[in-house]
């Protein structure tokens, strides 16, 4: 999703983790929740490359409102900050609607998308994955797969990003 947007930015995080795995040499390694694309896609560099390095997803931390934490929520003016957590907002209502029997991923997607551009945001993306490997969801519906809403967009100048997945 992201290569869209950000073109080579994960040929970089993997040169530059890589590089530095190969230096420190870890046994365990932790990355956030919150950069989903970001965990699976370095899950996998340490798979192809047979690295003996265990990855550990650290949950994402929020606050009260919401907002998944992170350091660019200081660039945010207070107007939005008020905002910010309306992300969270839709992702959490696109997987309720998921998790209550909705089978129109387009459909989930487009709204949630919807809901932030009225909202002034400027959405790059909303998208409905399978959590394991971020593939497309199976259209059956006795599926089995676990499902994740995952989120980018920019509120005024600064770009957030969260995901939630369905319970």
């Amino acid at each position: 999703l992201e290569g869209a947007f950000r073109p080579g930015f994960f040929e970089g995080v993997c040169t530059v983790v890589l590089k530095l795995f190969n230096m420190v040499r870890p046994a365990v390694a932790v990355f956030g929740e919150k950069d989903l694309q970001q965990l699976t896609l370095l899950r996998g560099m340490v798979r192809q490359f047979n690295l003996p390095i265990t990855i550990v997803a650290a949950p994402t931390a929020r606050a009260d409102d919401g907002l998944a934490l992170s350091s660019r929520n200081g660039y945010l003016t207070a107007a939005e900050r008020d905002e910010a957590p309306a992300l969270s907002r839709a992702l959490r209502e696109a997987a309720a609607s998921l998790a209550s029997g909705e089978r129109d991923v387009a459909l989930v997607e487009a709204q949630a998308t919807g809901t932030l551009a009225r909202r002034g945001w400027k959405v790059d993306y909303v998208a409905v994955r399978n959590v394991r490997d971020l593939s497309l969801p199976h259209a059956s519906s006795d599926s089995r797969e676990t499902l994740v809403v995952l989120g980018a967009a920019t509120l005024g100048s600064t770009r957030l990003i969260d995901n939630v997945t369905l319970a």
